[in-house]
């Protein structure tokens, strides 16, 4: 996907003069930088950098500003939608190596760390205190990307998504300024909500380089469940009434017969083959209970079978290890093959209808299509595999997905729960926001990248 063109040496010189070994144009490195978990072809930048303070980032942004050198921040590259694939070549900044927890407040429930920084390697350094970080997309992500892409997940019906859980961010501008977007209290009215800005960019505006998340204490009891059901509308009934009831359920997630089969056959598991939905409960040990029968009521009315219990830790971790392995679980499925995969959202008054249009409209598709989302929050997913090798089924996959979004729309739903837009969703934004709010954002955009030079190619195309 890259444009033939030379590329000038000077800047690797000049980058090796600021970070040493941590320069690298080797084919396998650029390689590695220049593909992600989507269906798109690689792109690979002409460098990838290996920067470890907000400081060497200033720097790398200053020498490729000079010379006008596209730039592309990089956690760990679970993305889905070409996020951090280099389009038009340039420097791939990687941010694994600031990895470092710099704070954590406990009395005020915060902790400031890195942008390297995994959301695992959070939980596992704060563990002693009792808190613990709650956003959790499956991948171990880092917590620059998962701000970068206002990334949510599992845990998202009770704790929220990023947006709601970063209070303050250090940015890297294009034109090499370092910004602190607000202080670490709770809440503020000074002036414009930069944070809410930068959560989400995808890295188009800035480069975050620090981000405070919010923590919260470990409940005293946690339990989580699987029960299948005779259908997918029992499910999505469930959990609609679920939701409309008050339980305030910490997880809630739907599997398709399709994607248990291939959880069982990847994990060596032994569920039900049925439509699935994994569920968890937080709070003290006499409300998780009271949660629990309250929604297994539910459930039996909706033709729910019997709840299959972990309490343990191990087996919560167990349990919802093999829910974050479907995605890949599903990919073999038919080896060799890549997924398209779709990400509407609708209000949860609207999600069983849109489940059951979209399974109707799916059901011819040319392969196995597995379904999985965070349903309690009105958001689920489709696996369309294609053949890399097919450029028609990759056609054929975006029809349906742009149906897809046409039909969340009509329900005043949105294209993207958690994903974010990368290359693969600008249409569809267009689709949901219209021409003034595209043209806006491209203006926003102009403000802080006027030479385009801050991840091209994403979100909003500058022309």
């Amino acid at each position: 996907m890259n444009k033939a063109r030379e590329f000038d040496q000077s800047v690797v010189s000049e980058l090796k003069a600021v970070l040493g070994e941590r320069v690298s144009t080797s084919h396998a490195v650029r390689e590695h930088h220049g593909k992600d978990e989507s269906y798109f072809p690689y792109a690979l930048p002409d460098v990838v950098v290996f920067a470890k303070s907000t400081e060497e980032v200033r720097d790398i942004v200053s020498i490729c500003r000079a010379h006008r050198v596209p730039m592309i921040p990089y956690g760990v590259g679970t993305s889905l939608e070409g996020h951090i694939l280099a389009v038009k070549g340039g420097v791939c900044i990687d941010l694994s190596q600031m990895n470092q927890v710099l704070a954590v407040h406990e009395s005020d429930l915060d902790a400031v760390v890195q942008a390297g920084v995994t959301r695992k390697q959070l939980n596992e350094f704060i563990k002693h205190t009792g808190l613990f970080f709650p956003v959790d997309p499956g991948a171990d992500a880092t917590l620059g990307g998962m701000a970068a892409t206002r990334a949510s997940g599992t845990n998202a019906v009770r704790y929220g998504t990023m947006r709601e859980n970063v209070l303050s961010l250090k940015v890297v501008l294009a034109d090499g300024r370092v910004i602190q977007t607000s202080r670490r209290a709770k809440k503020s009215a000074a002036g414009y909500d930069m944070t809410r800005l930068f959560v989400g960019s995808e890295g188009t505006l800035g480069i975050i380089t620090e981000v405070t998340v919010r923590l919260y204490p470990v409940q005293e009891a946690m339990s989580a469940a699987v029960c299948a059901f005779e259908s997918v509308d029992g499910c999505t009934n469930t959990v609609i009434q679920t939701i409309q009831a008050g339980v305030p359920i910490a997880r809630c997630d739907i599997v398709c017969e399709k994607t248990v089969d291939a959880i069982n056959k990847y994990k060596k598991t032994n569920y039900r083959v049925a439509p699935t939905v994994f569920f968890e409960f937080h709070g003290s040990k006499a409300s998780v209970v009271e949660q629990a029968e309250t929604v297994q009521a539910i459930a039996k009315e909706q033709g729910g079978k019997d709840f299959v219990w972990a309490t343990k830790p191990e087996e919560r971790n167990q349990l919802w290890q093999a829910r974050h392995d479907a995605y890949f679980a599903c990919l073999q499925i038919k080896p060799g093959v890549r997924a398209v995969s779709t990400d509407v959202c609708v209000p949860i008054s609207r999600l069983a209808e849109c489940v059951a249009e979209t399974m109707e409209d799916v059901k011819d598709y040319i392969n196995p299509v597995p379904l999985l989302g965070h349903i309690g929050d009105g958001n689920f997913h489709l696996m369309l595999m294609v053949d890399p090798d097919k450029p028609e089924q990759t056609e054929l996959a975006k029809k349906f997905n742009k149906r897809l979004v046409e039909r969340a729309l009509k329900m005043e739903g949105t294209c993207t729960g958690e994903h974010g837009v990368g290359m693969g969703k600008m249409d569809s934004m267009r689709m949901e926001l219209g021409d003034d709010m595209m043209d806006l954002m491209r203006d926003i955009k102009k403000v802080f990248d006027p030479e385009g030079l801050m991840n091209p190619g994403k979100v909003v195309p500058l022309e």
